[in-house]
């Protein structure tokens, strides 16, 4: 631990020096490029070695400024920890020029150990923000800090891992032979009613170990460049099957609380994806009650769940819980530009709306900057209500005319 901390305390003006960068915001079609032409991993190396820290180094000072009652759970220490740990070994490569014979090798081997440590960073900060929230509460003030916090530490987390596993694909010996079309990460003609599909499928088997049924499925498609054809996209399977995972988790768990007593049985959950010019949209509709238009915000709230907390220790796949789920989805919808949201009619059903960018060229990544407007949210608390709010405060008129 002593050594960790004499390890940090040399290192600050490292983590300062790569802070002072703005990272470089790709496309999927310059990463689809870069794949397809004969991909360079001398220049993936020059590249990454110094983006990796500068987009570790920007999310490392912004941790530093949540509340240091929320630093203190050692779930979140843990996660400073990995961080730490990882932006150490990406300096090792700082002056190690591409031409040494172990180099590129040695770095393709360090960053599958980085992105294998981060793999649980999602839950263990969840968790750390739940021990915060069970000792101390929260106020206003450190919620609109933890909120905006996340946002950012989550898509930063993202675009890291979008980094590393396009290079360990290209480069390395865990190419996936079910997708050799694939480019790294990358479908280049992705059938979005297959990932539909596929999501749905996962959802409906999470969803019948806890209720013994679900309900079934109907897709359509309207595309509206090319009407007899089937919609494909270029992008990354992988995040659009997280995003309708969760979504479908979302309106299973609904229809069947909704519906358990029924004896119509499970009314279906509609899947709608278009094409048009601008944007590629997927459409969940459910029967499962809906929203009230007040509680909407919440749902993308990391410190609101209506479900149980579950167990990190679980061996079933937790339904809901942690509160995570559609915030973090709506970051990988707008993490490429696009946007998660959600229409709701209380006492009927949601309508969950996935927009993505159909071009690839208009698909840039969507990354935190870590300066001096960041500074200032943190230190500023949200503004006082600038508009009349009838909940807050009770008005007596009768006694007000008497007066």
């Amino acid at each position: 631990m002593r050594l960790y901390a004499f390890l940090l305390k040399d290192h600050l003006p490292k983590i300062e020096y790569y802070s002072r960068f703005s990272p470089s915001p790709l496309s999927i079609k310059q990463f689809l490029e870069f794949g397809k032409d004969n991909a360079c991993e001398k220049t993936s190396y020059m590249f990454l070695r110094k983006e990796l820290p500068v987009r570790l180094a920007n999310t490392m000072r912004e941790v530093n400024l949540l509340p240091d009652r929320l630093l203190s759970q050692p779930s979140v220490k843990l996660v400073q920890k990995w961080y730490m740990q990882s932006f150490f070994e990406l300096l090792e490569f700082e002056n190690r020029k591409p031409e040494d014979p172990h180099a590129l090798n040695d770095f393709l081997e360090t960053l599958i150990e980085i992105r294998n440590r981060h793999n649980d960073v999602v839950p263990t900060m969840a968790q750390g923000v739940i021990e915060y929230k069970e000792k101390f509460g929260f106020d206003p003030f450190v919620s609109s800090n933890i909120q905006y916090f996340l946002d950012r530490f989550y898509t930063n987390r993202i675009s890291f891992r979008m980094l590393i596993n396009q290079h360990t694909l290209l480069f390395g010996n865990d190419i996936n032979p079910a997708h050799p079309k694939h480019i790294g990460s990358i479908d280049p003609n992705c059938s979005v009613a297959e990932v539909v599909t596929d999501a749905y499928e996962t959802a409906k088997m999470v969803c019948e170990q806890y209720y013994s049924s679900a309900p079934e499925l109907k897709i359509e498609e309207f595309n509206a460049k090319a009407s007899q054809k089937p919609i494909q996209a270029v992008y990354v399977p992988s995040h659009l099957f997280h995003m309708l995972f969760e979504l479908f988790k979302n309106a299973m768990r609904a229809t069947n609380e909704l519906h358990e007593c029924s004896k119509e049985g499970l009314p279906l959950i509609k899947a709608k994806v278009t094409l048009g010019k601008e944007d590629l949209s997927v459409k969940i509709s459910d029967r499962g009650g809906g929203v009230a238009l007040r509680k909407i915000d919440r749902l993308f709230n990391y410190t609101y769940s209506t479900a149980p907390t579950p167990s990190l220790d679980s061996k079933r796949v937790p339904l809901a819980g942690f509160g995570h789920g559609l915030p973090i989805s709506r970051l990988y919808a707008r993490y490429f530009q696009g946007d998660l949201k959600l229409y709701s009619m209380e006492g009927v059903g949601t309508d969950a709306i996935i927009y993505l960018k159909a071009l690839s060229s208009e698909s840039f990544e969507r990354l935190p900057v870590f300066n001096k407007s960041a500074w200032r949210h943190y230190q500023e608390g949200p503004g006082a209500d600038d508009w009349s709010n009838p909940s807050k405060e009770t008005k007596h008129i009768h006694a007000q005319t008497a007066q």
